[in-house]
């Protein structure tokens, strides 16, 4: 997984072909490759609105669309009637397909999702999942395994953080000391983030996922959620 931001696609190549000439364990073989692409230029598209040949007016509401840019999308196998149209990383693609040949490749927003409808608890209430990257964010709420809201906020402060939360509890009639919120991602209890969401919503915690990071890492289990999820 490798986030774009502030970077140019040059910069971003350049640090990939770093990282494979340095890392050790990137020479191996390797029986499959997958690719998660994280960036904040996706959006989820109904399947009985979806359409191939208009992939760029799903975008151009959320998305700056250049009229170069290549447009891919993923079926969601957890949930068949929605459909998640982004703009993947096409000249990281390229490297990697001219190293190793064919691959898969999902959006990280696609392995969130389909994660989340798959192992969280089928229960008769609101689940509020917040997914933190380091300069984007998103909310994912489900309800009986279904999707009720998905969508993409960028943050630069922990202000523009709780904005966009708030924002959403309040239009979707959401209780805040009723909710029951679960971060993943970049963050734990000493963030800023994490500080100022517990001023507003007291029932937090931290999804489980089904691994465990090893204790060497010392990481919190669900650090890396959309990239560990992918392997």
């Amino acid at each position: 997984m490798y986030s774009k931001e502030n970077n140019t696609p040059q910069s971003q190549l350049d640090l990939i072909k770093k990282e494979f000439n340095s890392n050790t364990l990137l020479v191996n073989n390797f029986d499959s490759i997958n690719v998660s692409h994280s960036n904040n230029l996706a959006t989820l598209v109904p399947k009985p609105f979806f359409n191939e040949a208009h992939l760029s007016d799903y975008l151009q509401y959320n998305v700056k669309v250049l009229k170069n840019d290549f447009i891919a999308f993923d079926t969601l196998e957890e949930n068949a009637d929605t459909v998640n149209v982004y703009i993947p990383f096409v000249h990281i693609n390229n490297y990697l397909f001219d190293k190793f040949g064919s691959f898969e490749y999902k959006h990280s927003s696609t392995v969130l999702i389909e994660t989340l409808l798959r192992d969280a608890i089928s229960v008769n209430k609101t689940l509020f999942f917040v997914n933190v990257e380091k300069e984007f964010f998103q909310i994912l709420i489900l309800k009986n395994k279904k999707i009720e809201f998905f969508n993409t906020f960028n943050y630069k402060t922990k202000e523009d953080f709780i904005y966009f939360i708030l924002f959403v509890t309040e239009q979707l009639y959401l209780n805040t000391e009723k909710i029951e919120l679960a971060f993943l991602g970049a963050i734990d209890k000493q963030s800023e983030l994490y500080k100022i969401t517990y001023q507003y919503i007291k029932n937090i915690q931290f999804f489980e996922p089904k691994y465990t990071i090893p204790e060497e890492f010392e990481l919190p289990n669900h650090s890396f959620f959309t990239l560990l999820n992918q392997i």
